[in-house]
């Protein structure tokens, strides 16, 4: 039992931002958050699933669950990834180190119990847990979003096939099927009829027995990155997403695949997507750095798919275009309700694209590449649809920028070397 346990006094009650120095990011991406961290002139420390080069690099020390090794396999994500062993490594790291404070990246949002246990260990700087659990309640949080007039897909929560099949049927197809919880858009299908249906429920929920039906909302997906307090938000860019490209081997048709900051889109479609995600955070009590999946549908509509209460994938892509820091910004929020100024219209364009490996593969030294983040060790061996890297490119429009980062992810495609051994 700790001083703090005995005196009864939580440890968030004790934070505050000039007795903070040594941060914990915790998650699946997090290259560009310790970097960011490390900016804003913290002592980082990492617990993470890959363990890459550059994380390694702006931490002082790290634990990972994929222990990166020459002609080893990383494993795939999908099996080995684990929030409690997350929690195992964290509580290894605090034997030696003190940590004052917690950034969280992705991995954890579906997970409360972990986030509880963590949040006893070291004080999460940002959400508390049960608002986390609020806005990732699929049921609920749709449920209030109805109440609230805020355009979203109707949405069902379904056990089993039968039940998929009545509510798909209510719903109208096309209809989307995901798994309750996970994140990168695995597993997420569009089903046309109910022949389909029934294998994409099958994949959906596998891990769980409950699985979303979802209307499929035709459009271009979007996320709006927020800063916010309990009282005020201030959206910082809307960002196009991209999904399920597959000349990056991308083998999910709804998977995550990067993003371009700011989405080039009209003024009002922008103000009104904003407007909207800034609404969303505010009405959950959300602070700091949040975010806010959308659709934008062919009529210019945007419509709220989930909230990520916690740094996201976009984080260094914005602080190139806004020229800021987030985590400056987020600590800011957090403790002083202050939020930062922003540029209504960049002018500049950032991509961030992710690379999955087209089939088993040794990967050389991506180092010498000065656009690669989430470096993996040298000579190590990716499974085939599994991220190798990430490429971030500035430019000064979208297409140059995209087509940049395409270029220099088939580069780095060319230099995978096939791996056929057991």
């Amino acid at each position: 039992m700790t001083v703090n346990d005995r005196l009864g006094i939580s440890w968030c009650l004790l934070l505050t931002e000039t007795n903070i120095r040594n941060l914990l990011v915790i998650g699946v991406d997090l290259v560009s958050l310790a970097a960011s961290s490390r900016k804003a002139g913290y002592q980082v420390h990492a617990v993470s699933y890959f363990g890459d080069q550059d994380l390694e690099h702006a931490c002082l020390e790290t634990r990972s669950i994929v222990e990166q090794r020459s002609k080893e396999s990383c494993g795939r994500l999908s099996t080995n990834f684990s929030p409690e062993r997350l929690l195992l490594l964290t509580k290894d790291l605090l034997r030696k180190n003190e940590i004052h404070g917690a950034l969280l990246s992705s991995g954890l949002d579906d997970s409360p119990d972990v986030l509880f246990e963590l949040n006893e260990l070291i004080p999460i700087i940002g959400n508390r847990p049960e608002n986390i659990k609020r806005v990732r309640h699929k049921a609920k949080f749709f449920r209030e979003l109805r109440r609230l007039q805020i355009p979203h897909p109707e949405t069902a929560i379904v056990e089993d096939p039968h039940e998929a099949k009545r509510r798909s049927k209510d719903i109208g197809f096309p209809v989307l099927v995901k798994p309750l919880s996970g994140f990168g858009g695995a597993g997420i299908r569009k089903v046309k009829n109910n022949q389909e249906l029934k294998q994409a429920f099958q994949d959906a929920s596998r891990l769980k027995e409950e699985s979303l039906i979802q209307e499929h909302i035709s459009g271009m997906p979007a996320s709006v990155s927020l800063i916010s307090t309990t009282n005020e938000a201030v959206a910082l860019t809307l960002n196009e997403q991209l999904l399920g490209i597959s000349e990056v081997g991308r083998k999910e048709p709804f998977g995550y695949c990067g993003n371009v900051v700011p989405f080039a889109t009209t003024k009002a479609i922008a103000s009104r997507c904003k407007s909207i995600a800034k609404r969303v955070v505010l009405h959950f009590g959300l602070v700091g750095s949040n975010g806010v999946d959308l659709v934008i549908s062919e009529e210019g509509i945007p419509y709220v798919v989930e909230v990520n209460p916690r740094f996201q994938g976009t984080l260094e892509c914005v602080e190139k275009t806004l020229s800021m820091n987030i985590v400056k910004a987020h600590v800011g929020a957090c403790f002083h309700r202050k939020l930062p100024t922003v540029e209504e219209n960049p002018s500049a364009y950032c991509v961030r694209l992710l690379l999955f490996a087209p089939q088993r593969s040794v990967v050389p030294d991506l180092s010498v590449f000065e656009e690669a983040r989430d470096i993996p060790l040298s000579q190590v061996i990716i499974e085939e649809g599994e991220p190798v890297c990430s490429i971030v490119v500035g430019g000064t429009s979208r297409n140059s920028s995209l087509w940049e980062a395409k270029t220099k992810a088939k580069l780095i495609q060319r230099l995978l070397r096939p791996y056929d051994h057991p």
